[in-house]
């Protein structure tokens, strides 16, 4: 499968809006779960919160990358500065290693059609340009490690460790038993 990338802006906010808006914003998050107070999350999940991301791409943030299909939008990953999002610092298991300025690779959302195609891998290797080209020197995710089990459809969203792997991330912090802080130079 051929993917192309474009970032999300103003003049891609509606394939972004169809892509997540097939799926209810993904249970109403429309990636909006690390930026916000859980509390804050939850009252606007949904309509929202998918206004408070509208809002987000309409001040010039540029949250994520899109993939497209030809030129179907198939798949998104939320990333920025760390600093976006504030719940990661409150989470024992995504909380800060140290203080470098890094770019936060948060999000994956693939729609059923293109499941299944490692995805994950090219939007990490989408993510590494991007980051340069933005300035960053140092590229975190925070992926989950299945160990044989399926996983729910939201605990994937992470990301799986072993595509952080497979792009020539490292681990650099480990928490959890199944969610490694990982890094990868930009």
């Amino acid at each position: 499968m051929a993917l192309s990338f474009k970032p999300l802006t103003k003049t891609t906010w509606r394939d972004f809006d169809v892509l997540l808006g097939t799926y209810d914003g993904c249970k109403g998050c429309w990636c909006m779960h690390w930026r916000l107070s859980f509390a804050d999350w939850k009252k606007q999940q949904g309509e929202g919160n998918r206004r408070a991301m509208k809002t987000c791409v309409d001040s010039g943030d540029v949250p994520g990358i899109l993939a497209y299909e030809e030129e179907r939008p198939v798949a998104w990953c939320g990333c920025g500065p760390r600093e976006w999002y504030p719940r990661l610092n409150k989470s024992l298991v995504t909380k800060p290693v140290d203080d470098q300025r890094v770019l936060s690779v948060n999000c994956f959302f693939v729609d059923r059609s293109a499941r299944g195609k490692n995805i994950q891998l090219a939007f990490l290797h989408e993510v590494s340009r991007f980051a340069k080209k933005q300035g960053y020197k140092v590229i975190e995710g925070y992926p989950v490690e299945p160990g044989g089990r399926r996983l729910d459809s939201t605990t994937s969203l992470v990301g799986f460790a072993k595509a952080f792997e497979d792009a020539g991330f490292r681990e650099v912090a480990r928490r959890k038993k199944d969610r490694p802080v990982m890094r990868k130079d930009a």
